[in-house]
């Protein structure tokens, strides 16, 4: 089992900024991926940004430039940074923490709302 506690998100003005953290813990030992999703209401979740455990990313194309995913490990934790700028109404929705274990088994944490708006 992998437990992930997200923080961050909140409101931002459009071209401002936000922080996303995301922190496993339990089997990370087993986590070969983490990353952010988001979700519209009415639209699928799709792929924002992730990173492997041997630090390769995958990066939304609407987003490149502007998000950049990074993670700190230690023995038992995994945590993974979504540092969003330059952000856009169309950001504007609930950002999903997904940690994907070897065996991809995965999992997901319970959304975070981000709200681009002046």
């Amino acid at each position: 089992q992998v437990q992930l506690v997200e923080s961050g998100g909140g409101l931002a003005q459009p071209g401002g900024s936000l922080r996303l953290s995301c922190a496993a813990s339990g089997r990370v030992f087993s986590t070969y991926a983490m990353g952010w999703y988001r979700q519209v209401p009415g639209q699928e979740r799709e792929l924002v940004a992730r990173v492997t455990r041997d630090d390769r990313t995958d990066v939304a194309d609407s987003v490149k430039g502007r998000f950049t995913i990074s993670r700190d490990s230690t023995a038992n934790t995994m945590t993974v940074y979504l540092q969003m700028n330059s952000l856009k109404p169309e950001d504007t929705a609930v950002y999903y923490c997904n940690a994907v274990q070897y065996g991809a088994v995965e999992y997901w944490g319970q959304g975070t709302q981000v709200t681009v708006s002046s």
